[in-house]
């Protein structure tokens, strides 16, 4: 039922009758002998009564499945707030004659006048946050941990009363009874809610089948749209040529290769899949254009809509399917988003249960990928919780989060973030510190999983495992050389060519079968140098630790010399 403006306004004309009431018979003088002190307790009962009835609007609400009534919440909560200011007005005014040092003395004299004090500063925040605004700003998480505060303002103005009137406690008693109870409703339902969640995540299954190791689908996708996300960052919307439907499967966060023909030659590079595995049709790579990147400029200056891209797919381990873990924590720099994106829209198209929080780190509000898209997932999914932060942003009407992502906004931003699982990427740069940055927090290390970037022009060395270049850069392409040490063979390569690729034109024997660094064929040792790999999921951690490369992934930066 949606409340319209009409029902809103009699509500609230209706709830400013007391106080009208009480200032008409100030006015005629009908408020008996001692009219300021019932003018005074008068306002501070209608106080609690109002805020009360406040926090009695979600059980009613939820019990009676009425949920309309919740719109009436904040503002019967302004009503407490209200009159819990106008009590105090009254006796500052009235009673202690506008004078501060009295006001003061009197409060620290008794007892349950303070009482009443830490009542009414509690009331404070909630005010000044009940608005939609700040609602936005705050994010629904931390906004309704704060506004929990109106049950300690109600408890102290329980107290207040019970303390005030000293030997008739039956009104008080009455306030009390039903405090109590609403203290009861939210001990039962927060209970009730973790046996819930905890029956649901015991008998849960994955929604889609396991990964599997087999080898991938190859053939072409048609460009079936190209969209502009940002200035400089493009989705291009890829389909089947045979079918309404794609000719693989895969999870939310792997990626898949393709195979480019620039400027008359071969160039292999990987893409994540942004979009969701939900929508079968089709599937989106988001890509930004890097001035130094090879194929980035060519998906975004010569691809059109009709063109055919050869691809193998799927390929990844980055990978989150909502069976793993009852939660999720995903942080992101630039278009690292690509992959998180990917989960987060398969989460929400299932209307998965856990709580999802977001925390994007952009440059300028310019920068920020898929915003109106993740604005409206927000408000549709209120488990969704998103949070911007920009480093570069520097104009006033910005009111996110600015600044690199650090340990206190992480804390600050996902409550009990060290119980929680946690999925990072971005840049090598970005990641790497906000890995440690997790590790400082408290979050095990196994339940951290990261994929990383370099950056066009950036040099990666070999002794960075977690690196996966999504965008490889071009390097000189003079001078460094790859030596085959066994083979005894050695010529300078261009930086855009791997090593598998140089070793074929060179005559050196390296096994191989997808081309896809998926099988894992291909591995050989880097015996020094550096490399940079376009995907690394054939290799587990015991390779890494022994230097092993996939040689047609790794691309060298400098001299390379290796074992084949």
């Amino acid at each position: 039922m949606k409340v319209d403006r009409f029902t809103r306004t009699v509500v609230l004309l209706n709830g400013s009758v007391p106080v009208i009431l009480l200032g008409w018979d100030a006015w005629n003088k009908h408020l008996g002998a001692n009219p300021v002190n019932f003018a005074i307790r008068t306002t501070g009962i209608l106080s609690l009564i109002f805020l009360l009835l406040s926090l009695a609007v979600t059980p009613v609400s939820r019990l009676t499945g009425q949920g309309w009534l919740g719109q009436f919440r904040r503002m019967l909560g302004l009503y407490a707030f209200f009159h819990a200011a106008l009590h105090f007005l009254l006796f500052f005014a009235l009673d202690r004659d506008g004078s501060l040092a009295d006001t003061a003395s009197e409060v620290v004299k008794r007892p349950y006048l303070l009482v009443g004090m830490v009542g009414l500063v509690l009331m404070i925040p909630l005010a000044a946050t009940s608005t939609d605004a700040m609602i936005r700003r705050l994010g629904p998480s931390r906004w309704k941990a704060l506004h929990r505060l109106a049950y300690l303002a109600a408890t102290a103005g329980v107290l207040h009363f019970a303390m005030l009137v000293k030997a008739d406690l039956s009104r008080p008693a009455a306030f009390g009874v039903v405090l109590g109870l609403l203290f009861l409703y939210r001990l039962v339902a927060h209970y009730r809610q973790l046996r819930s969640d905890a029956r649901k995540y015991r008998d849960a299954s994955p929604p889609v089948a396991p990964l599997a190791r087999s080898k991938p689908w190859e053939g072409s996708l048609r460009v079936a749209g190209v969209f502009d996300e940002t200035p400089g960052v493009r989705t291009l919307r890829l389909t089947s040529p045979d079918g309404p439907r794609l000719p693989f499967d895969f999870l939310p966060g792997q990626y898949l290769n393709l195979a480019l023909t620039i400027d008359g030659r071969k160039v292999r590079r990987s893409y994540t899949i942004a979009s969701p595995p939900t929508r079968v049709g089709y599937c989106e790579l988001t890509v930004k254009r890097e001035d130094l990147g090879l194929s980035s400029r060519h998906l975004h200056d010569a691809v059109r809509v009709g063109d055919l891209l050869d691809v193998i797919a799927p390929a990844g381990r980055f990978t989150f399917t909502g069976a793993e873990s009852a939660g999720l924590v995903l942080i992101a720099g630039g278009v690292g988003i690509t992959p998180l994106m990917s989960k987060i829209r398969y989460l929400t198209d299932l209307c998965w249960p856990g709580e999802i929080h977001l925390v994007f780190s952009a440059r300028t509000e310019r920068d920020i990928i898929f915003r109106e898209e993740l604005d409206a997932l927000r408000r549709r999914h209120p488990n969704l919780h998103v949070a911007v932060t920009l480093t570069r942003e520097e104009g006033p009407a910005w009111a996110g989060e600015r600044g690199r992502i650090n340990p206190d906004m992480l804390a600050r931003l996902v409550p009990e973030i060290a119980s929680r699982r946690v999925h990072l990427c971005g840049p090598a740069e970005m990641t790497d510190p906000a890995r440690r940055m997790l590790l400082e927090l408290g979050v095990p290390d196994d339940s951290i999983r990261t994929e990383s970037f370099a950056s066009p022009g950036r040099v990666v060395a070999d002794d960075q495992p977690e690196s996966q270049a999504r965008e490889v850069f071009d390097v000189d392409s003079s001078g460094a050389t790859i030596t085959f040490s066994r083979s005894r063979k050695s010529a300078p390569v261009p930086g855009a060519r791997t090593v598998l690729e140089a070793a074929e034109a060179l005559g050196v024997a390296i096994n191989y079968d997808c081309r896809a660094g998926i099988c894992g064929q291909c591995k050989i040792r880097l015996l020094s140098g550096r490399v940079v790999m376009d995907a690394e999921d054939a290799l587990d951690p015991s390779d890494r630790a022994n230097g092993l490369i996939l040689s047609c992934q790794a691309h060298r930066v400098d001299d390379v010399v290796v074992d084949a």
